[in-house]
């Protein structure tokens, strides 16, 4: 493979993981940090997430469980999770929150597949969108002389195949995590 394009390997990396990152957000009937902890909490006169300032532990299979490094910021973390629009209802237990998931019904679940498919159907964009911008750059170089004829559609080729990889891995992320959706 060409230098340049194992050079842009990172760019095609980068949709891989925001995808992943993005639909672990993705309600799926088992608890998990990742429904939680990006939520933006009114703290300290300032938006800070979740993350930053408590610990987030899964007890069990259906429940999330918040504890605040600061006690005093439980009322905010509670209303920053209402109003979050994940549909999850906090409780505030003692100096704690706790949240347990709600049986996920079919609609529910068809309605997360098709979120998810709209996730995915970015990300196949973004591969596209970077498969394009290298494809300028390519063209360029040898439109300034700095690569061949030849090795231009070499490249290319080594281009398309790249992307038909990635669009790949994409794929079979969308199968496992409808899988997962789905799964009662």
């Amino acid at each position: 493979m060409h230098t340049f394009l194992v050079q842009q390997k990172p760019k095609f990396e980068s949709v891989i993981e925001y995808l992943q990152g993005d639909l672990a957000s993705l309600r799926t009937g088992r608890a998990t940090p990742a429904l939680v902890e990006d939520i933006p909490v009114n703290a300290y006169d300032s938006i800070m997430e979740m993350k930053g300032l408590s610990s987030i532990t899964i007890p069990d299979a259906k429940t999330i469980t918040i504890d605040p490094w600061d006690k005093a910021l439980l009322q905010s973390m509670e209303k920053a999770i209402r109003d979050s629009g994940i549909g999850l209802s906090p409780v505030v237990d003692g100096d704690v929150i706790r949240i347990v998931m709600p049986m996920m019904t079919e609609d529910n679940r068809k309605n997360m597949v098709k979120l998810m498919k709209d996730r995915i159907e970015d990300a196949r964009i973004k591969v596209r969108h970077v498969r394009e911008e290298l494809r300028d750059q390519i063209m360029k170089q040898e439109k300034d002389k700095d690569i061949s004829e030849d090795e231009k559609f070499k490249m290319l080729d080594e281009l398309d195949k790249f992307t038909n990889e990635y669009t790949e891995q994409i794929s079979n992320i969308a199968v496992n995590k409808e899988k997962e959706i789905m799964t009662v």
